[in-house]
């Protein structure tokens, strides 16, 4: 009997490098329709299958993705839990209905084929001062006139990123927003929008979290909550905390971020985004999986990126300035 495996997604809108493969590839319509026994890749370059998983004659995949013209490989979604976006070879059965591109944009809008995560982190006096559209933010007002004060990272989004969408993956269909009130004090501190009101929460739950169905929302806001104190805690967000009103070295940065996750590759995995020479966002990729971890350094483990994602406004010089406004200087 034919087992019809539909490959559900979501993908957040972001410039990260892909974690499953570095190939191109475009985005499609169709069908797979398995004839043989053949292994499913993370990275049919590399060759990498780290949980043997292996498709079966008799089963029918929708196809996500193909490489370049004239394709070889297709990418479709496994069943169960895990890295289950995988490239198995068009040798391996027949593909029927195909379109190839990225015509139809509802593709960018199914929850639950996202392959991998970004974890976007602010330094809140950076942003505030710096960043155009920090001044209309009522917490960015409340810094300025000394009625909040933030003195860690705070909490921008939790983004499930799908590589084949780009930018453009979000705003899946999903249950509207409805924080309980323990849940809400919890993310107070870390995502200090939510002490004026749920605007800001309710465009990241709308835009990203709906993209996922794993986690309620009450469980998604906590998770990302727990990953931004995770990073605020390390050696490398210790460093920066340790330096308002001064600079750090983004040299020093990544040597630091590389002892915290064991290799010199884990640079690949953040990005430092400035305004006008200051610190105002750092963003982490994180694998798909995150297998019950609740802190960077566990979801990583291991998991880096090919190469470091690319954006305009990304820290050039190695002196980053790091701001002090909000700060109490009493």
């Amino acid at each position: 009997m034919t087992r019809i495996c539909t490959a559900t997604g979501l993908l957040a809108a972001l410039l990260l490098a892909p974690f499953i493969t570095a190939h191109a590839a475009e985005a499609t319509q169709g069908s797979f329709e398995v004839s043989s026994r053949c292994e499913a890749y993370q990275s049919f370059k590399n060759g990498t299958n780290p949980d043997s998983r292996f498709v079966q004659p008799g089963e029918t995949y929708r196809v996500l993705e193909v490489n370049k013209e004239p394709y070889q490989w297709v990418r479709v979604q496994l069943p169960g839990s895990g890295m289950n976006l995988r490239w198995v070879s068009a040798a391996c059965g027949k593909v029927t209905q195909l379109q190839i591109g990225n015509r139809d944009a509802a593709q960018c809008k199914i929850a639950d084929t996202y392959d991998s995560y970004v974890l976007a982190l602010t330094w809140q006096p950076g942003f505030c001062e710096h960043n155009p559209a920090g001044g209309e933010k009522p917490e960015c007002q409340a810094m300025k006139d000394g009625r909040l004060t933030v003195s860690h990272f705070t909490l921008h989004g939790l983004w499930p990123n799908k590589t084949a969408c780009g930018k453009r993956y979000g705003n899946c269909s999903g249950a509207a927003l409805e924080l309980s009130s323990a849940t809400l004090d919890y993310i107070k501190p870390w995502m200090p929008n939510f002490q004026f009101s749920t605007q800001f929460g309710n465009y990241e739950w709308k835009k990203h979290g709906v993209c996922q169905s794993r986690l309620s929302d009450d469980d998604y806001f906590r998770l990302a909550v727990d990953l931004t104190k995770s990073f605020d805690d390390s050696a490398p967000g210790t460093y920066v905390r340790e330096h308002v009103g001064g600079t750090i070295s983004k040299r020093e940065f990544y040597s630091k971020l590389g002892d915290e996750l064991g290799s010199t590759e884990a640079a690949n995995n953040v990005l430092l985004i400035c305004s006008g020479g200051y610190l105002e966002e750092i963003r982490i990729a994180l694998p798909q999986d995150f297998k019950g971890a609740r802190s960077v350094r566990e979801i990583i483990d291991g998991h880096f990126a090919p190469r470091r994602s690319e954006d305009r406004k990304e820290c050039r010089s190695d002196a980053i300035s790091i701001e002090t406004a909000g700060y109490s200087r009493g």
